[in-house]
């Protein structure tokens, strides 16, 4: 991956204890999940996504017992969040962790330009129930996405999604990859399980942007950062 070490910061800035957990840790059992609250999946390039985006990602889950187990476990508790960026979103969608058991399930697929997006964007955080947006509804704000294969592939009607986050126009170039409704995050029904293609953790600090509001050059932190500072605060809260 070549996300960990931005993701690690954010969730170390907004107060968590945070640790590094390899899929070898959990396909050995020395790691179960057990004493952790929140997983990050995070983004980049998951075995070099030759094996397709975040398609060999999944298959470590799905055919390691003891790996496939703790994550079962782990979403069967009512006391974690996760949360899914890029390459961890669709690794996310993959393994149907945002709705689980949905008929007719959501698929991440390539971008409708046929090439890989690099791009600096704006998207709008909507009314919301996530753990980590809820209070951030209404804002809208600049983010990189960095993504082949991140159109959201939604064949229900958008009633049937919890969209948080969407590009802020439906056409290309705004909308980066043809994504339905415009999506660039979903949600799980109760807030906490959150897959995002754009990188929040690329963005958490101003000099991080491509473009800045002029009036906010004081800003120590950029306003992603209050995502990672929910989370924090409802895992402390539980």
């Amino acid at each position: 991956m070549n996300g960990d070490r931005e993701m690690a910061y954010a969730m170390y800035l907004a107060g968590m204890d945070v640790k590094d957990v390899h899929m070898t840790d959990l396909i050995s059992g020395r790691e179960t999940l057990e004493d952790i609250n929140m997983i990050v999946f995070v983004g980049g390039f998951s075995n070099s996504d030759v094996l397709g985006s975040a398609k060999g990602w999944a298959g470590a889950f799905k055919y390691n017992e003891k790996a496939r187990i703790a994550l079962e476990n782990f979403y069967k508790r009512d006391d974690t969040l996760s949360l899914g960026v890029c390459n961890g979103c669709q690794l996310m969608v993959e393994l149907g962790l945002v709705y689980p058991g949905q008929q007719n399930s959501s698929k991440m697929l390539h971008n409708d330009s046929g090439k890989f997006e690099s791009a600096f964007l704006n998207v709008e955080i909507l009314d919301n129930n996530a753990v980590m947006l809820q209070d951030m509804a209404g804002m809208k704000l600049g983010i990189w996405v960095a993504h082949g294969e991140g159109k959201f592939n939604l064949p229900l009607s958008e009633e049937d999604y919890n969209i948080p986050v969407k590009y802020s126009n439906d056409g290309y170039p705004a909308n980066p990859n043809g994504s339905d409704y415009s999506a660039a995050a979903i949600c799980s029904d109760d807030g906490r399980h959150l897959a995002v293609m754009p990188h929040l953790e690329r963005a958490f600090l101003p000099w991080q942007w491509a473009y800045y509001p002029a009036g906010r050059k004081m800003d120590e932190v950029a306003p992603w950062i209050k995502a990672f500072v929910n989370a924090r605060n409802w895992i402390k809260n539980i």
